[in-house]
Parts: C-alpha cells; sequence; structure tokens
C-alpha cells in the first residue's frame, strides 16, 4: 500500500491525534461493548473522510483512496473464496476427520502436556482455526486434566500453543492467508519462510512441555473414546481420504500459485467423496458454499466438522476490505507517512526495523485486541520500510505472524484471550507463562532480525 501517495502533509501532532482517536474508538468498541471490529472500522472511516474535508481535500480524492486502499486486498479476497472452498470439500471427503482421528491415537498415559500440544498442533493444521480447535478438542483435554488432576494452567498452555501453532502454518487458515497477500507473497512461500522461526519454537516448546509431563496413568479416556467413536461413525475414516493433501504437497513442491493449488486439491476432495458419500450435485454445491454440517449427534465432533465454504469467508472478507479501506485513507492523507517520518531515522538497519514492525504488531494486539487489524495495519505501515532496507516482503508477512497472530490470545481482552478463558475455564493471566510457543515466537523473530539470520534481501533473489 505504500504506492498510495498522500495529497496532504499533516503535521505530527495531527497524524497523532487522528491515529490516538482511531484507535481508542475501535479498542473501545472491541474491547468493553464486544463490537464486531467492522463498525468501528466504518465509523473511523467517516472519521477521515471528515478530516479530509475539512483540509479541504475533494471527495472524489478520499474516495479514490478508499478503493486504492480496497484494491491492495483483492488477491487476498479471492483466496479467501479458495480457502472456503477448499475446508468444506476436505470435510465432506473426511480428509480433516482422518487427521484429527490420527492424532488422537497419539495419546499415551506419559508425556501429557507434550502429547496434547502435538495434538493440537495437528488439529489446527487440519482445520486451519485456532479457536475451534480450542473449542473442540481443547475442552476434552482440560475435562481429562481435571480429571487426572494435572496443572490446568500448563495444559491451557498446551492448548493455546498447539492451536496457535496450526493456526499460524496451516494454509486453511485465515491470517495466514491475509498476512502472506497483504505483502504479495506466495501462500506456501510464506509459509515455508516461517518454519525458520516457527519450528525452533516448536521444538523448544515440546521439549519443555515434556519435561513438565509428570508421570501418570491416563485413566480418564471416556472424552478421548467418545470423539473417536464420532468420527468412525461418521463413515469418513479412509486412507484414500488424504489424497487431497497429498496434492496440496506436491503442488506446492512444484511451486504452482496458491490459488490453483487450492482449486486443484479442492476439485480432488470432492471426487474422493464420493467414495463413501452420496452427494447429488446440488447438494455438493450447497456445501461448497455454505459449508459442511456434520450429522453425528455428537455435540463436539459436529461443531468440529461443521465448516467451511465461501459463506464463511464473508465476515473476514468484508473485514479486510474495510480495514484497507481504512489504511488507503490513512495513507492518500498523509498520517502514516507523518508519522514514520518522524521515526525514519531510528529505521536504517533491517534489525530495526524488524524490530519496530514486531513491536506494532504486539502494540496493536494489546491496545486494540483484534488479530486481523496487527496483521492488516503492520503490513501497510511498514512495506516501504522493508523496501528501503532491501528486505523482501516474506520478511514482514512471518512478522506479521510472529508478533501478531500468536500474540493476541496471551491478551486478556483480545478477542481469543476472552474465547478461550470463557470456553476453557482457564483464565489468560494464568495460561499466559505456559503458552510456550506463543511467547517464543516474536521473541525469535526479533532475535533473528538482529542476528541476520534467516532474513532474505531482495539483491539475493
Amino acid at each position: 500500500m505504500f504506492q498510495i501517495k498522500e495529497i496532504i502533509s499533516p503535521t505530527f501532532k495531527e497524524a497523532l491525534a487522528l491515529v490516538v482517536v482511531i484507535i481508542t474508538m475501535i479498542s473501545v468498541s472491541i474491547i468493553k461493548f464486544g463490537s464486531v471490529p467492522h463498525l468501528p472500522i466504518l465509523f473511523s472511516i467517516l472519521l477521515l473522510i471528515c478530516y479530509g474535508l475539512f483540509k479541504k481535500v475533494s471527495y472524489r480524492k478520499l474516495e479514490v483512496g478508499l478503493v486504492e486502499g480496497a484494491a491492495a486486498g483483492m488477491s487476498a479476497v479471492f483466496l479467501f473464496f479458495f480457502i472456503g472452498l477448499l475446508i468444506s470439500s476436505w470435510m465432506m471427503s473426511g480428509t480433516i476427520a482422518t487427521l484429527i482421528y490420527v492424532g488422537f491415537n497419539l495419546i499415551t498415559p506419559t508425556f501429557f502436556f507434550a502429547i496434547v500440544f502435538v495434538v493440537t498442533s495437528i488439529v489446527g493444521l487440519a482445520i486451519g482455526s485456532s479457536l475451534t480447535t480450542v473449542a473442540t478438542v481443547g475442552v476434552a483435554f482440560i475435562g481429562m486434566a481435571a480429571a487426572l488432576d494435572l496443572s490446568l494452567a500448563i495444559t491451557a498452555g498446551a492448548i493455546v500453543s498447539g492451536a496457535f501453532f496450526g493456526d499460524k502454518m496451516s494454509p486453511l487458515s485465515e491470517t495466514t492467508n491475509l498476512a502472506s497477500s497483504i505483502v504479495r507473497v506466495d501462500l506456501f512461500e510464506h509459509i515455508r519462510n516461517m518454519g525458520w522461526t516457527t519450528f525452533p519454537a516448536f521444538g523448544l516448546s515440546l521439549i519443555i512441555f515434556g519435561l513438565l509431563s509428570p508421570k501418570v496413568t491416563l485413566t480418564e479416556v471416556d472424552k478421548i473414546v467418545t470423539f473417536q467413536e464420532g468420527l468412525l461413525s461418521t463413515g469418513m475414516i479412509h486412507w484414500y481420504t488424504v489424497i487431497p493433501l497429498v496434492v496440496l504437497f506436491i503442488l506446492t513442491m512444484f511451486k504452482l500459485p496458491a490459488l490453483m493449488t487450492l482449486a486443484a486439491s479442492s476439485a480432488v476432495a470432492v471426487g474422493v467423496s464420493f467414495f463413501h458419500q452420496s452427494f447429488g450435485v446440488s447438494e455438493v454445491l450447497n456445501i461448497l458454499f455454505g459449508g459442511f454440517v456434520s450429522a453425528t449427534g455428537i455435540v463436539e465432533i459436529d461443531e468440529l466438522l461443521s465448516r467451511g465454504g465461501v459463506e464463511s469467508m464473508m465476515f473476514t472478507i468484508g473485514l479486510v476490505l474495510l480495514a484497507l479501506s481504512m489504511g488507503g485513507l490513512l495513507f492518500k492523507l498523509g498520517i502514516v507517512q507523518a508519522l514514520l517520518a518522524k521515526i525514519e531515522k531510528l529505521l536504517k538497519k533491517a534489525s530495526s526495523v524488524i524490530a519496530a514492525s514486531a513491536f506494532t504488531a504486539i502494540g496493536i494486539n494489546v491496545l486494540i485486541g483484534e488479530q486481523y487489524l496487527s496483521i492488516l495495519l503492520t503490513g501497510q505501515a511498514f512495506q516501504s520500510q522493508y523496501e528501503k532496507v532491501g528486505l523482501e516482503g516474506k520478511n514482514l508477512s512471518r512478522v506479521m505472524e510472529d508478533a501478531g497472530t500468536v500474540v493476541n490470545p496471551l491478551v486478556p481482552w483480545s478477542v481469543c484471550g476472552v474465547f478461550i478463558t470463557t470456553v476453557l475455564g482457564v483464565s489468560t493471566i494464568e495460561y499466559l507463562p505456559f503458552a510456550f510457543f506463543c511467547l517464543l515466537s516474536p521473541i525469535l523473530t526479533i532475535l533473528f532480525g538482529f542476528t541476520g539470520k534467516t532474513l532474505t534481501f531482495q539483491e539475493n533473489k
């Protein structure tokens, strides 16, 4: 979005005042009144339009700023449509159900916390949603920990760590697609590049959870058995249901564009579903648009498997377009440029730019409590700075996830923090010290920025 040229040059104080008002409006609306972020962003856009008109900027030019901002996210919008298709097709084919079933087979009496971390990571990768993972298998693990008289805080920390590892690294994840699209990086190139910080964080977390795990006898298996029986009752647990996943990996290795890869895997998944389902063409089309609806009668299983569809992406698409439109106005009115100019002399090195963008993503999470906005606003503000120090865009998209996506559940008043506390019955402050993966990710991304390790510069293309 740095291509958008400002048409006025506000003073630093004016720019800062506007940003403070906007952040306050959004944070109060979300945190205090529980509003969806769309409304305060819409009100913020109206505020910026009024400011522009007051500065004698024509409405037509302001409108162009809105359109230019929204245009930056059109690739993300189309990718989200195909993500909706992929999730619903993988649900109807049994691909996701099979992956979850395999994950539950990993449960053993020893290394309980480590196994919880691994299984929630697998489920998170399979469904691409941290909150769905927490609300389903996470609740089951909390029940098991309570029955075994184990620490609920550590269990919750392992659940959150695994769920957000999956959310961060899954090609089905909205945040992963959003981060790559904002800076125009191929989805799978973005995922591969995140591995430099994500896998060390995963490995360290796994070791810590293993060391913290007590030697116990797993006598409380009812919840696991219930999940496994429920998954088997769907009739979708078969070896061949992983074929769509294999297709996804193969096409990714051949570096096919993400949109085409998702479309091909979805088509294969629909074909696989006919091996054990009897869907008509109309029913398939309805599922692809409205999502798959599980009807096992087991609430936890139905919640886990009833997902996907183009329609399910509309909330995120609306948020992306509104936030990017607001960003377009912020750039068109010179507000972002005025703020960055104040600190630009401090952003001469790659390390300082990475640290600044990481702390910005963390700060937005803390101030506003919204995961998507931490990604969107950080990406919009720092693209030009990364260009100036010669860093490739995938470095920024990695930072946006390392310090944006996984930090949200650590903030007690954030969307994720409130949801997780409500669902698991463990406060954010209690599980925060044990959400090792979420704590390590921003530390590693800043550390690698200062050491220069794993960074990719434009001249190395």
